[in-house]
């Protein structure tokens, strides 16, 4: 039955709708806006791919299929570049009869130096692109359609990585690969030739370091376009798919820099503007003593995802983010001391894990309904259990269990003076949908059309440190980390933005 009162809440919500920026294309002109992608590995299933298609081929959006008014017009993939610089040269391959290469010769990952061009190739470097992991230069070759016989990093029209999809899609969607991120970013001419850039990083086989952490090149990507945004006078909107830096110092002055040379800067993931079960969130301004977030590490999904996700929840509290005091992690047996001796709230965690979707155990057995929370039941259930302890500035605590075994959703649940509990999931469809970064495009798409973020990359700054600081617990052995270095100040945005299509 349509009461008053639910017809006035489905007119609000269109009204919201409505207002939305991609949906009228506020601010955005006829012509498309020309987008650099900047990456790592762009293959099948990387976030690479399902992040760059929902600009080349649309993505659906409040119940209708939505055609970004972006172009893709250039790309730079770290992983490709690496290899075509570790391929043979042309004299390398006229000296094997036939001019061919046994495999071997190229498949392999090398060791030259980041910035070493090929023997052969280096007559079409230029200055600026030698700076780029890889580069060598735009040039002639540079701007070749990718997929182009002998250009766009292949050789004789075949790529070095079959799982590589650059050339292909260059091809079908008449944009090109170049060999430097300066070259992506000019299009192989003198002056900054785009009006947007995504940045997207995952693991390929970049290094690890004592703590844990894969040294992604986020910071050199970074830089690397703020030199060529600051030798033209003319920054453009720049998005970051997940934690800024495996470095809290770096993440710092990538915000810093943007501020100084006045990019339009927004990162994260998907999670916190996914849609919600139900469609809640903090009110602005509450009083907030604690939350607990559960999750797991599946779908491609991060212990990142998890944390900025309770940071996206907890900035909204009264005060606003003044910063993180210590955090600590526990691993394995730990955590269920830490549970028994109420380092978390059971009423929280028993009313995160009420939101999921995903119960396991006898609910998988025998298809039985299962309190999670009993005596020795999540112990049995999951064998590697995670959690993140974060004590705020202001003295609000909040919590992370990475439950792999127990459940495959992200729920929480948070303590709200006046309000008592408020809990929800963040749904994330079942894969290989990924729904969820669907939402997320359209915050990208709002960044380029409108040039201003709707949430501080602060938040991805704060949850980037957080994530070091429970490297550096880690690696002293699970120790309290006290981090005077994260007090990080911002307000969150009025109105919520998570999806509520």
């Amino acid at each position: 039955m349509l009461t008053r009162r639910r017809f006035v809440g489905f007119s609000a919500l269109s009204t919201a709708m409505m207002a939305y920026p991609p949906m009228l294309r506020a601010g955005m002109t006829t012509e498309p806006l020309k987008l650099a992608v900047i990456g790592t590995v762009y293959k099948h299933g990387s976030a690479m791919q399902n992040l760059t298609d929902r600009f080349l081929v649309g993505y659906p959006y409040a119940g209708e299929w939505h055609m970004p008014n972006v172009q893709v017009v250039s790309m730079y993939v770290d992983q490709h570049n690496r290899r075509t610089a570790a391929a043979p040269s042309d004299f390398d391959r006229s000296q094997v009869p036939g001019g061919r290469v046994a495999a071997a010769f190229y498949a392999e990952p090398t060791n030259r130096p980041a910035g070493q061009p090929t023997p052969g190739a280096q007559g079409a470097q230029r200055g600026q692109g030698a700076q780029a992991a890889g580069a060598t230069g735009g040039g002639a070759a540079g701007q070749r359609p990718a997929g182009a016989r002998g250009g766009g990093g292949g050789f004789g029209g075949q790529a070095l990585d079959p799982s590589d999809l650059s050339q292909a899609r260059a091809t079908k969607f008449n944009f090109r690969v170049y060999r430097s991120i300066q070259d992506a970013l000019r299009m192989g001419t003198d002056k900054l030739a785009v009006d947007a850039v995504l940045v997207v990083l995952e693991q390929d086989d970049y290094p690890v370091n004592d703590k844990g952490q894969v040294l992604l090149p986020g910071f050199d990507f970074f830089q690397q376009c703020a030199q060529v945004f600051e030798e033209d006078g003319r920054s453009v909107p720049y998005f970051h798919h997940n934690q800024l830096s495996y470095s809290h110092e770096q993440a710092q002055s990538m915000v810093k820099t943007a501020e100084r040379l006045k990019i339009p800067l927004l990162a994260g993931s998907s999670l916190p503007v996914t849609w919600r079960l139900p469609e809640v969130d903090l009110p602005l301004g509450a009083a907030v003593h604690e939350a607990v977030m559960v999750g797991a590490n599946t779908w491609g999904a991060t212990d990142f995802d998890a944390i900025e996700a309770l940071q996206a929840m907890l900035e909204r509290r009264k005060g606003g983010e003044t910063g993180v005091k210590a955090v600590q992690l526990l691993e394995g047996d730990d955590v269920w001391a830490a549970q028994a001796s109420g380092k978390w709230s059971k009423d929280l965690l028993s009313s995160a894990l009420s939101r999921s979707d995903t119960p396991m155990g006898l609910t998988l057995l025998d298809g039985r309904t299962q309190d999670l929370t009993l005596d020795s039941v999540l112990q049995q259930l999951v064998p590697n259990p995670r959690a993140y302890l974060v004590e705020y500035t202001d003295g609000t605590k909040g919590t992370v269990l990475m439950l792999n075994g127990a459940i495959k959703d992200f729920n929480i649940s948070a303590r709200v003076e006046g309000h008592g509990l408020v809990s929800t999931q963040y749904y994330r469809p079942l894969p290989p949908d990924d729904g969820e970064t669907a939402c997320l495009a359209a915050q990208i798409e709002h960044l380029f059309a409108s040039k201003s973020a709707a949430y501080s990359a602060k938040r991805t700054l704060l949850t980037s440190g957080i994530l070091e600081a429970a490297a550096t617990s880690r690696h002293k052995l699970n120790v309290r980390v006290e981090t005077p270095q994260l007090k990080v100040a911002y307000q969150a945005p009025t109105e919520p933005q998570f999806n509520r299509a």
